[in-house]
């Protein structure tokens, strides 16, 4: 089965924390983990029969087939999970406020119109076509699940 990488929450720690947590399939044992280095590999992986299975952003499979890169019928769904974050962008705690308030408006008021970010992402579904603010509480709350699961911590030695 093909991830990305190690260190990717939606190529590689959510799935086989999933993988584990409801299937009872541990690498090594129910399936042989490999790396493709990023989602378009793994896609690729599967489309030309490389891989007989492979964990990736449902939104980057979306994303290759409006652009062609594979056709739909290349590819099966066999299952989806809860949706989360697949980038942030932030600022240091201690900023300064007045120049926080223009880190954030640099972002929300950035103009998507004709932009390889808009090319990109208005592929996505749910189209995404603006940068939105997200809370780490909330919206990465899904991400900390994966890394608890994955015994994963972040802990400066």
């Amino acid at each position: 089965m093909a991830f990305t990488a190690e260190t990717s929450n939606s190529g590689y720690k959510a799935p086989s924390a999933l993988l584990r947590d409801q299937f009872k399939m541990e690498a090594g044992k129910d399936h042989t983990p490999v790396f493709s280095g990023k989602h378009d590999n793994s896609i690729l992986g599967v489309a030309n029969k490389d891989y007989p299975a492979a964990a990736i952003a449902n939104s980057v499979k979306e994303r290759m087939i409006a652009r062609g890169a594979v056709k739909p019928e290349q590819t099966r769904v066999i299952y989806t999970s809860q949706t989360f974050p697949t980038t942030g962008y932030g600022y240091a705690y201690n900023l300064k406020p007045e120049l926080a308030a223009k880190v954030k408006e640099a972002f929300f008021s950035f103009n998507w119109e004709g932009s390889e970010l808009l090319k990109e992402f208005s592929k996505s579904e749910p189209p995404q076509e603006k940068f939105m603010a997200i809370t780490y509480k909330q919206h990465w709350a899904v991400v900390r699940d994966i890394d608890k699961a994955m015994n994963v911590s972040y802990a400066c030695k």
